[in-house]
């Protein structure tokens, strides 16, 4: 008999979970020999409230271990995520929406009321439709990330994050013992080639390729971020390479920042601006700034502007 396990997804996109599959091989002896999956939606039809509804409160079976993917955006999610800690000894949130809110948490970059009217009402190829209130659970004011809402044991971002983590977490869970991450930056661990500081004074938009030779190894690029692109290396988190490089620069295009800031609690806004601001770079030629928060807009880090709350409340 395995470790019992329990796997949850809130608002997610289901990459985490294909992360999960992409393990390989290494995945059949974890399911056959160490795991005991007793809980996983994505995997299995295990009813909340029974398998005829007959419950009168939500269960999820005990676990051991639990996995949970996506971030916290309606009072469902709420419920689920704190049945999932009291049910699981250790709890481990997956994935970038889970530890820092992912892409989901751009929602927080406007107000409630009137993001819900642009998503249903704006009018395209679809006629719009009322934003509804009584068929999907009641939103949150805001997106947040799993650990603001239960106590969280083990975190891994990524999105989606690298399999061979997944498979490094499991087993130091299993040997009882720390697991051993990446703890750098991205940029520490990217290989293109570093010219120095001091020329570059402004940035513009990643609208045209980058200036490299086809068929060159990534050592022989020029660092994109010199080349004058707004890459977020510097103040991101590595763990993304699969083959040698971090993955985005591998395709030589600029770090997007998806696996959240390199410090537990950062901002990798503000981390971002001062890093261009100490190289002597104009902050004000970044375009959308808030465009730096796109995996990390958790933790009341990203926030609706100012003009657009008076609109609002007005």
């Amino acid at each position: 008999m395995g470790v019992t396990t329990a796997l949850e997804w809130l608002g997610s996109c289901s990459g985490c979970e294909i992360a999960i599959l992409n393990i390989g091989e290494d995945l059949l002896p974890l399911l056959t020999e160490a795991l005991d999956i007793v809980h996983a939606p994505v995997l299995m039809d295990h009813k909340y409230f029974g398998q005829t509804g007959e419950g009168a409160v939500l269960e999820i079976p005990k676990a051991t271990v639990g996995i949970v993917t996506g971030g916290v955006s309606n009072h469902e999610h709420v419920e689920v995520l704190e049945e999932m800690r009291a049910k699981c000894d250790v709890l481990i949130a997956l994935g970038s929406c889970a530890t820092h809110g992912g892409i989901p948490a751009l929602m927080n970059g406007w107000e409630q009321k009137g993001a819900w009217e642009d998503i249903f009402q704006t009018h395209t190829t679809d006629p719009g439709a009322e934003v509804p209130t009584v068929e999907v659970p009641a939103p949150l004011d805001r997106v947040y990330a799993c650990d603001e809402k239960v106590k969280i044991d083990m975190q891994l971002p990524g999105c989606p994050p690298n399999p061979k983590h997944i498979v490094e977490v499991i087993v130091s869970l299993l040997e009882e013992r720390d697991p051993v991450l990446p703890g750098r930056s991205v940029c520490d661990t990217c290989p293109t080639r570093r010219e120095g500081k001091g020329e570059l004074k402004a940035l513009k938009r990643f609208i045209t390729n980058a200036e490299f030779k086809a068929g060159e190894p990534l050592d022989k690029m020029r660092c994109l971020l010199e080349q004058g692109y707004l890459c977020l290396g510097p103040v991101t988190a590595a763990g993304c390479a699969r083959n040698g490089g971090p993955s985005c620069i591998s395709a030589r295009v600029p770090c997007r920042g998806c696996f959240g800031p390199v410090r537990r609690n950062g901002n990798q806004l503000l981390d971002m601006m001062n890093a261009l601001a100490s190289n002597g770079i104009d902050y004000k030629s970044v375009i959308d700034r808030q465009s730096i928060l796109r995996f990390s807009g958790a933790h009341g880090l990203l926030k609706p502007k100012r003009e657009q709350r008076r609109k609002e409340d007005a």
